[in-house]
């Protein structure tokens, strides 16, 4: 049923995405699927990386890691961007055509009141793609 699973990754915060990758990978597992991690740096130095070179590298270390533990095809697309935050909705749906995903699995947080002045980004990539979106949730421990 599914080929090609894109999960959006930050490298800087992996201790958090851990629910959304162990459903990747159990779903790549079920479906014989690659896991396409796409992760988003700034053109700038970062606290990941000090260019979007080293960021890739990073990111395709992490992508072969994945796939030794879980035994699943993996690969690794870096984007790059002036400001990733600003552009993540826009370089994240872009990426599903450019990987040919049939699914996106991405971490979410709960709804809270704040979602009014920042939402989150899994109901706007799910509501401007054609493609199957599963948002794992993503529990916040202080509260």
């Amino acid at each position: 049923m599914y080929s090609k699973i894109m999960v959006p990754v930050d490298l800087a915060h992996l201790e958090v995405l851990q629910p959304a990758l162990k459903t990747a990978s159990d779903l790549a597992r079920h479906y014989g699927a690659e896991v396409c991690y796409v992760g988003v740096t700034a053109t700038t130095p970062g606290s990941v990386a000090r260019t979007p070179e080293e960021y890739q590298q990073k990111l395709e270390a992490f992508a072969r890691e994945q796939a030794g533990d879980h035994g699943q095809r993996a690969s690794a697309r870096t984007i790059t961007s002036p400001d990733p935050i600003a552009d993540l909705d826009d370089v994240l749906l872009q990426a599903i055509e450019d990987t040919g995903a049939d699914l996106v699995v991405m971490a979410t947080h709960l709804p809270r009141h704040l979602d009014a002045v920042m939402p989150s980004h899994g109901d706007r990539i799910a509501a401007h793609t054609e493609q199957s979106v599963f948002l794992v949730r993503v529990h916040n421990r202080d509260g």
